[in-house]
């Protein structure tokens, strides 16, 4: 273990932080600085003598991460970037919460220099660092597999601050359980178990034995309590060594249970749900001055000798990014052709020839979109090898499997059906949807790889506070989600899902994607992955669909467009027989072929329909006002919009003057073709819907 040293400047430092901590929150009115106080030490420690971290470079690849769970404590990390040199001044501290700041209520992913993942939702950060972990391990098998285990430019720790309410929260027991599984070694958690939040004290709701949990989910557990004698002792340099072993143990992730006084040391609230979300009031910051010493007089005030200390960081970090970048340099030199690699992910590109690897799927037989997409998953995976993903125990039915590949995991969690490696590109997250969600999210924000996860479309509401998290970040996760209607059948309304796609559709920031066939599957494939600044989910059939016959370009006549148009969200599939529409048919996914079939029904009774492929609507409201109009022109006010789901989505599409061919109440349990008989999802339907919207308009 490296020499600890802990001296006055160090405590001056901790004492400085706290008072900042609290100043801030005083400033803004509102907050909370329990935790940032009573963590100050523990922060400290981390970025000034634990974490590799170059404050000059937040993108270095070579740093470790900190993520801070307990979001809510946001100032904590504040002061620390302010502290440390990572591009935070007084000023911003001073802004704490306030329009325009760079130093928002929570965590904010892309809008603060150095903050690794957006936290705030309790639980999420925890959860995600699982990914992060899992994407470390990842990619050092993908560029650096043979070198010794700390000796290579890929190897970096991942630490995390939790608190109280991450451990209640479900989606970290479940992401705990993988990373237990996983062994993931270089995952170091503080668990701040002070015991106290909004409604005071936690044991009114929760009191379990959380250190006995991790263990039992294999984790490496250590306890320091600074508590034990009785009087209140900041003991760092234990909380040091514990800090070391936990580094030391490569087989396990490591859970460090704290055990601290919330608000420490302010006079009359610590240890009391008043310090934890809100501020202490002048006569309590003033009490709390004077026990560290401080003039009770003066706010932000940081001693010019405690900022030359903590900011002597930048020049640490540089040296160690240059030490860092021997090796770098020493592997890209023994590795021209992962460096090439390496190169093009970080430029965002795509590889050669993925467009032309892409399957080109025969009219001759139907084809579920499901079983095309798994049929594009392995047309892209030889390609890009930064890309893997797996299923929330629903392989066979995601068919999101990358045949031949590995599984990810340790040796020792193969199974008769599944051989691991710990740099196999399959994932497997278990019954485990919200967990799987924010480990995609980890992933994705660590950077160097491309991952996806597949469940039922109905499972999506499991995953949602994740999902809507990967879009408020901009993180380009992949969701495949299959079994996508009351078209699943037989496994009845509690599987079929009826709102999910216009839910989704309401996040800001994701893409929805539903195919209409197999062609369109590989063009969505293709798109998602163009995408570098949104997640996507993609929606599809359980029950084998036509392979439309098409034609090279655009739709005309009789002949259908090319797929490649999917990339435009919304595309005319079928011309209008006479070329000017008299009703427009909107349809995705498995409706769009009874879209088609009702333009030839209504072509016979001499009523011009053309029919629109609409796979994403997000896509289609980013191109051009011109092209939406050539696609769904405004003189055109007879609209049918056919989609086996709730019709709230097309409200606005279709208009007063037309129809939406959807399902309002919940499925029930048959065969398809009876379900959508039943439930009017026919071509008799959808020309009767026509009409009526001709009438009317």
């Amino acid at each position: 273990m490296a020499e600890f040293t802990w001296d006055a400047i160090d405590r001056k430092a901790v004492d400085t932080a706290r008072v900042l901590a609290a100043d801030s929150v005083e400033a803004a009115g509102n907050g909370h600085p329990g935790t940032a106080m009573s963590l100050a030490p523990v922060a400290h420690l981390l970025f000034q003598k634990v974490m590799r971290r170059d404050p000059s470079d937040s993108t270095w690849i070579g740093r470790d991460r900190f993520i801070l769970s307990a979001g809510h404590a946001s100032i904590l990390q504040y002061v620390q970037f302010y502290l440390h040199g990572y591009g935070l001044e007084l000023e911003d501290l001073q802004h704490l919460r306030k329009w325009g700041s760079k130093t928002p209520g929570h965590p904010e992913y892309g809008h603060t220099d150095g903050v690794e993942i957006t936290t705030g939702p309790l639980g999420q950060g925890l959860a995600s660092a699982v990914g992060f972990g899992y994407a470390q391990r990842f990619e050092r098998g993908l560029f650096d597999p043979e070198t010794a285990d700390g000796e290579s430019p890929f190897d970096h720790f991942t630490y995390v601050i939790a608190g109280d309410g991450d451990m209640q929260e479900g989606v970290t027991n479940e992401a705990a359980s993988l990373a237990g599984r996983q062994q993931l070694g270089r995952l170091v958690v503080f668990y701040d178990s002070n015991q106290i939040s909004i409604e005071d004290d936690t044991d009114i709701a929760f009191s379990e034995d959380v250190a006995a949990r991790y263990e039992a989910l294999g984790w490496h557990v250590q306890h320091v309590d600074w508590k034990k004698t009785g009087e209140y002792s900041e003991d760092v340099e234990e909380l040091y060594r514990a800090v070391e072993a936990a580094k030391a143990e490569t087989t396990k992730p490591s859970l460090i249970v704290l055990k601290t006084i919330i608000g420490w040391p302010s006079p009359t609230k610590q240890n009391s749900g008043k310090i934890h979300g809100s501020a202490l009031g002048a006569d309590e910051l003033k009490g709390l001055k004077e026990v560290l010493g401080f003039d009770a007089d003066k706010t932000f005030h940081v001693d010019p000798e405690v900022l030359e200390y903590t900011r002597g960081a930048i020049a640490k970090g540089q040296e160690q990014h240059a030490e860092w970048n021997k090796t770098f340099d020493a592997w890209a030199a023994a590795n021209p052709e992962k460096k090439a690699m390496l190169d093009r992910i970080n430029a965002g590109e795509l590889p050669e020839g993925l467009e032309e690897a892409l399957p080109v799927f025969s009219t001759e037989k139907a084809v579920s979109t499901r079983a095309a997409s798994g049929k594009v998953i392995n047309a892209i995976a030889p390609l890009m090898p930064e890309f893997w993903g797996g299923s929330a125990d629903l392989a066979e039915s995601n068919l999101t499997t990358i045949e031949g590949a590995k599984s990810f995991g340790p040796a020792e969690a193969s199974t008769k059906t599944w051989s691991t490696d710990p740099y196999g590109r399959v994932l497997h997250f278990g019954i485990r949807e919200h967990a799987m969600g924010s480990i995609l999210s980890g992933i994705v924000l660590h950077g160097n790889t491309r991952p996806f996860g597949g469940t039922f479309l109905i499972f999506s509401d499991y995953m949602r506070p994740a999902v809507r998290l990967a879009a408020l970040m901009k993180a380009p996760a992949i969701y495949v989600w299959t079994h996508d209607s009351i078209a699943l059948g037989e496994d009845g309304p509690t599987h079929q899902p009826i709102e999910q796609l216009t839910a989704l559709r309401a996040i800001p920031g994701l893409d929805v994607v539903r195919p209409a066939d197999a062609n369109e599957v590989s063009y969505a494939w293709l798109e998602m992955l163009k995408h570098k600044d949104r997640p996507a989910g993609i929606a599809l059939s359980r029950q084998n669909l036509p392979v439309f016959e098409r034609g090279e370009g655009d739709a005309s006549g009789d002949t259908l467009a090319s797929a490649k148009n999917v990339a435009k969200g919304a595309y005319v599939l079928a011309e209008a027989p006479n070329g000017t529409p008299d009703v427009i048919l909107i349809a995705t996914g498995s409706e769009v072929q009874i879209a088609v079939d009702a333009r030839e029904q209504l072509k016979g009774e001499g009523i011009n329909a053309r029919v629109v492929s609409a796979p994403s609507l997000e896509w289609f409201f980013e191109q051009s006002e011109s092209y939406r109009e050539q696609v769904l022109p405004k003189a055109v006010t007879a609209r049918v919009s056919v989609e086996a789901g709730i019709a709230m989505s097309w409200r606005d599409i279709v208009g007063d003057k037309g129809r939406s061919v959807s399902i309002e109440h919940f499925g029930a349990s048959a065969d398809y073709q009876r379900l959508f008989a039943e439930f009017g999802f026919t071509t008799e339907h959808v020309v009767a819907a026509a009409k009526e919207s001709i009438a009317a308009s």
